[in-house]
């Protein structure tokens, strides 16, 4: 199976990951790896390398106590009810997904334009 990141890739600007962490990852990578060519398999190998990294690095996490997950877009809490939160726009916590910057990437999304297979029958 191939990758476009390892997990050194993955840990570079991001944090120390224990071992458990980096054995996670290198499956996630493979995972991220299936997505992203079903997305976008002509995309250029670098922006791959960047997007595989963004997706794992979500799904593992930031490995504190923080009291909202990554990828998270909105959030409320309260105290003495203990009530929390969140909402994440593309996917779940620890899923991987394909966010909207990251599809952007890999050159897809908010494009604007038409195709209409009339014009290309007059043209003919």
């Amino acid at each position: 199976m191939s990758m476009y990141a390892t997990a050194d890739d993955v840990q570079d600007g991001f944090r120390q990951m224990n071992e458990e962490e980096r054995t996670k990852s290198e499956a996630l990578l493979e995972e991220a790896a299936v997505i992203i060519d079903a997305f976008a398999a002509d995309a250029p190998a670098d922006k791959k390398k960047v997007v595989s990294c963004r997706m794992v690095r979500r799904a593992i996490g930031d490995g504190g106590n923080v009291s909202f997950p990554m990828g998270a877009t909105q959030g409320s809490a309260s105290a003495l009810g203990y009530t929390q939160s969140w909402t994440i726009s593309n996917g779940s916590s620890g899923e991987l997904y394909l966010a909207r910057l990251e599809k952007q990437m890999l050159g897809y999304g908010n494009r604007i334009g038409s195709y209409s297979p009339v014009e290309e029958m007059v043209e003919k």
